[in-house]
Parts: structure tokens; C-alpha cells; sequence
């Protein structure tokens, strides 16, 4: 009778002998490197454990003594120099003052002696009439009044503070810092159309706080609303085709909700206009731009986009109509602007603008002239310090930006100072399934970090959930 043959390949000494399994790695080992094995693991467990115990020390000394001690040297630092500078600026205004008051004295002095001599004069002579005596009289109180004020200095404080004042900054970490690779299609996914459950090449999305989704249905000239897990959508500008009638829309590009008002802004780029839509009454607000991008700041401030003239300006509601202020570009193509399209202003009023055709995002400081690449400008690529034709780009209360990587199908996320961006969803090519897109057009977020992204050739609106 044979003996069973169950020897099996050793997973260390690749030799056929009678194995045993290993639990945490899956792997078969013979007795003498199975005792190895388990050594290993031993001794990766006194390591933990030793690390464990150092960590235990440490956050007992620390517990026992809960203060930064490298914070608590700077803000002594501080006082120390603080209190040097104000004990030296008192020094000198002691000495000011004393020099002063020496010198009026000196001065009264000089008087009182000269008084005292012309009183002495006119006792002598004992030849003295009114006229006399009131001189005299005048110049006693002059020299009353000069000793009763011995100073024409006060004490003013200055504006300006004399010290830097210290404040304590706690850092915050990001509330959502990942995303589910599958989305769920929230609007459209039903192929392209002009049916109220269908888009056609999605441009803009705005999210309100009650979730409701906005969505420039650009190839449809329409404004859509999607409410909050609605299965269809409802048109709310634009609904009778396209024309430049105020009731129409030609490929509109954005849209903006002011929720003040509760009324919409639209880039009606086809009309070369930016159009105004509250409770069914239309206003031109800029005429004659070919605008592409919206944003409105916290001030209540406009900033459009325009393409064709390679500049962002800004105008302050219910004063549109006249040309507004040059916030970025507007220096021709090349190291300025090429095709801006759209455009984020954070609480600083600093413009981030998706420079399209340089295939970067430029910021723009507010009242500076010139700008600088934070994301992208290293030419049209794949790469992860590289952007292709960006769209959308959203910046966080971190500084943290999001870019709708239009010809590379994904959402980068660049943070600034670094060198590269890192893909936060999508990237893994063309296409419509739940982990990929076809080139992504505008991108938000709601208040719980859920991205949305228009997903412009396959005509649908994804959210990706976020991963606490």
C-alpha cells in the first residue's frame, strides 16, 4: 500500500515536504521554517510591545505635564521682548519730557530775571505811570501761566501698536479627506436626451444646502432642478428652447444660486450674457461677454469669467451693467490667461481660475496684478504634476484644490506647496462605469464633503460618498 503523497511546496525553502498552514500570511511552511517563521513573529511582537511601552512613558509624561513646552518658550520669548520694548519706549519718553520741562524752566528763568530787573528800574527812578504797571502786570501773569503749564508736550498713544500682538492658531484637520471609488448616479444615467430624467453634456452644477442640485443642461438650453433624491428633474430657465428671447437660453455654461434672494445666475454663453432668473422674471445683469465661469463671494461681489478676452472681473450686485473691476488675466494669451473657463473666489477674495488651454490653475490675490500656478503648468499630460484641459476647481477652507481633470477623466486634488496632485476619484480611464468617468466637467461638494461631479460626456451627475 503507497504511502498518501500530501507533501507541498515550502513557502521559505521551496522544497516538496509535509506542510502547515499559517493563518495571518496564507502560506504553507515546513516544520523547521514554520518554528522560523513563528520566531519572526515573535519577535515583531516584542518590538510592538516595546514600542507600546515607550509610547506609555512618553504620553505619561506628557499627561502628567500637558504643555508644549517649544509654544510655551515662544510666548515667554515674547513677553520678555514685549516687555523690553514698551520698558525702553518709556525710558525715552521720561527723558523727553524731563528735557522739556528743564527748558521751559530755564526760559521762565530768563524772564523772571528780566522782570526783576526792569521792577527795580522803575523803583529807582520812581518814575512809573499806568502804562508802566500793566506791563509789568502782563508779563507776571505770563510767567504764572508758563509755571502753571510748565509744558506744551501730552501724551498721545499711537495707532500704530508698539508690540505684535500673539495669538494661538489650532490646527484643524479636514473633516473628509476620502471618497468612495464608486459613485452613484443622483441625476441623468439615461443616456443623452431631452427627457426630463435625461441631460445632455452637463457644464455647471450648484448644490444648495438642502441638497437640491442645479445643473446647466447645456446641449438642452436649459436650467434643471433636481430636489434631493428626486427621480427627475424640473426645468426652471431656459424651457423653450434655445433663442435669445429672455425666456431662452444658448448653451448656457454655469450657474450660480444666490440664496439670498433664492435666485439663479446663468453664464448664457451663446447670448454673450449673464442673466438673472427670480420667480420667473428675467434681468440682464452683464450684457455683451462671452462669459463662461460665475462665482460669488461673501461680500455679495459677481465674478464672471470671459474666455475670449482672457480676464475675470468682478461687479457688485444690482450695479452689473456697468464694466466692472479686472480681478485676473486680461494680458492677452501666453503667461496670463488662454480660455479661462471656471473660476472659485475663497473668504479672502483671492480668484483661482481654470486656465484651460495652459492646462494649470492660476490664483490671484486680491489687488494683485500678477498671478501664480497652483496647480498644473507643466504642459498637457497624464502625469501626477500634469493637468489636461481642467474645468472645475473648488477650493477648501484648508487651501486645498480640486480640479475637474477634463481630457484625463478624473478629480485631482493639489495642495499647495507641493509638486504633484494626487487623484481623489476616477483615473482609471474612460469610460461610464460607477469608478470611472468621461471627461468631468464641474465639480461641488455638499455640507457633508459628498462630491458631485459632472460627468459631461456620459451625461449624468455622480456622487461620490465620503469616508469618514
Amino acid at each position: 500500500m503507497a504511502i498518501a503523497n500530501n507533501r507541498t511546496q515550502c513557502f521559505t525553502c521551496n522544497k516538496n515536504k509535509i506542510t502547515y498552514p499559517c493563518e495571518g500570511c496564507s502560506q504553507r511552511f515546513c516544520l523547521m521554517d514554520l518554528t522560523e517563521h513563528r520566531q519572526i513573529l515573535n519577535n515583531e511582537l516584542h518590538h510592538i510591545i516595546n514600542e507600546y511601552n515607550q509610547f506609555k512613558q512618553r504620553f505619561s509624561e506628557q499627561k502628567s505635564n500637558p504643555h508644549d513646552l517649544s509654544l510655551i518658550d515662544q510666548i515667554n520669548q515674547w513677553e520678555i521682548e514685549s516687555i523690553e520694548k514698551i520698558k525702553q519706549r518709556a525710558k525715552d519718553s521720561r527723558e523727553i519730557v524731563i528735557r522739556s520741562s528743564q527748558t521751559v524752566l530755564n526760559n521762565i528763568e530768563m524772564k523772571f530775571n528780566d522782570l526783576n530787573e526792569q521792577i527795580k528800574q522803575i523803583q529807582s527812578e520812581n518814575e512809573y505811570n499806568e502804562i508802566n504797571l500793566n506791563y509789568l502786570k502782563n508779563q507776571l501773569n505770563e510767567m504764572t501761566q508758563e509755571l502753571n503749564n510748565p509744558s506744551n508736550i501730552s501724551i498721545q498713544q499711537n495707532s500704530k501698536p508698539l508690540i505684535n500682538d500673539v495669538s494661538i492658531n489650532l490646527l484643524k484637520k479636514p473633516t473628509w479627506n476620502k471618497w468612495r471609488q464608486n459613485a452613484m448616479t443622483v441625476v441623468g444615467g439615461y443616456g443623452q436626451g431631452q427627457k426630463l430624467n435625461q441631460l445632455n453634456r452637463p457644464t455647471g452644477i450648484f448644490i444648495d444646502r438642502k441638497k437640491n442640485i442645479f445643473i446647466t443642461d447645456c446641449y438642452n438650453h436649459r436650467i434643471v432642478e433636481w430636489k434631493h433624491d428626486a427621480n427627475e428633474g424640473q426645468i426652471i430657465a431656459g424651457r423653450n428652447g434655445p433663442g435669445h428671447r429672455m425666456d431662452q437660453l444658448n448653451f448656457p455654461t454655469d450657474v450660480i444660486v444666490d440664496q439670498q434672494n433664492h435666485s439663479i445666475i446663468v453664464a448664457d454663453q451663446g447670448n454673450r450674457r449673464v442673466i438673472q432668473w427670480l420667480n420667473q422674471n428675467q434681468q440682464i445683469l452683464i450684457d455683451n461677454i462671452d462669459c463662461f465661469g460665475l462665482a460669488i463671494d461673501k461680500y455679495g461681489f459677481l465674478y464672471v469669467s470671459d474666455y475670449k478676452k482672457n480676464e475675470v472681473r468682478r461687479w457688485k450686485m444690482g450695479e452689473s451693467n456697468n464694466e466692472g473691476i479686472k480681478v485676473a488675466g486680461g494680458n492677452g494669451r501666453g503667461n496670463q490667461l488662454n480660455h479661462p473657463s471656471f473660476i472659485f473666489v475663497d473668504e479672502d477674495q483671492s480668484v483661482y481660475v481654470s486656465d484651460r488651454y495652459n492646462h494649470r490653475v492660476m490664483r490671484w490675490r486680491k489687488d494683485v496684478e500678477e498671478g501664480t500656478v497652483v496647480a498644473g503648468g507643466n504642459s498637457e499630460g497624464a502625469n501626477l504634476n500634469q493637468l489636461s484641459y481642467p474645468a472645475g476647481v473648488i477650493v477648501d477652507d484648508f487651501g486645498q484644490i480640486y480640479v475637474a481633470d477634463f481630457g484625463n477623466h478624473r478629480i485631482m486634488r493639489w495642495c499647495e506647496g507641493k509638486e504633484e496632485g494626487k487623484i481623489i476619484v476616477g483615473g482609471n480611464g474612460r469610460g461610464n462605469k460607477s469608478n470611472q468617468l468621461n471627461h468631468p466637467f464641474r465639480l461641488s461638494f455638499d455640507d457633508e464633503g459628498n462630491l458631485y461631479v459632472g460627468d459631461w460626456a456620459n451625461h449624468r451627475i455622480e456622487k461620490f460618498e465620503t469616508v469618514l
